[in-house]
């Protein structure tokens, strides 16, 4: 692996209620988008791709219930996809890994004409947002 750029993020932790469910639907997709499985642990996993790693946790510290992705915090996370067809299997698979698709009367283009992209939420109430390279 090569150095890591300046500024670049190291990790994102997503605190979970369900690591069960989290790691179903976070780790299908991850693996889906080229990340591997780095890290597993009693309440918790983590996915790597290059030098930059994605968490999901069941933190005994976890003070609420689901994740609102409309109150202050984290709204999403955003993928780069390869292109329109793959972001058109990723949707096509997502239902059966706990994920559905948002926005579908605007899809694929609910973030405006100039953008191939697709706005899944999983279970738990995270979202996050694939966009196909042009």
């Amino acid at each position: 692996m090569t150095r890591p750029v300046r500024g670049t993020l190291h990790h994102v932790e997503i605190w979970v209620p369900d690591l069960e469910r989290a790691a179903a639907s976070f780790g299908w997709l991850l693996e889906a988008l080229g990340h591997s499985l780095f890290q597993r642990w009693d309440s918790g996993r983590s996915w790597r791709l290059g030098a930059t790693y994605l968490v999901v946790e069941q933190s005994p510290a976890l003070t609420a219930g689901q994740h609102d992705r409309c109150r202050p915090g984290l709204n999403h996370l955003a993928f780069h996809v390869e292109g329109p067809d793959a972001v058109d299997a990723l949707v096509a698979e997502a239902p059966r890994h706990g994920w559905t698709l948002l926005f579908p009367d605007r899809h694929p283009h609910a973030g405006g004409e100039q953008t191939y992209a697709a706005y899944l939420e999983n279970a738990d109430g995270f979202e996050v947002e694939l966009v196909a390279h042009r």
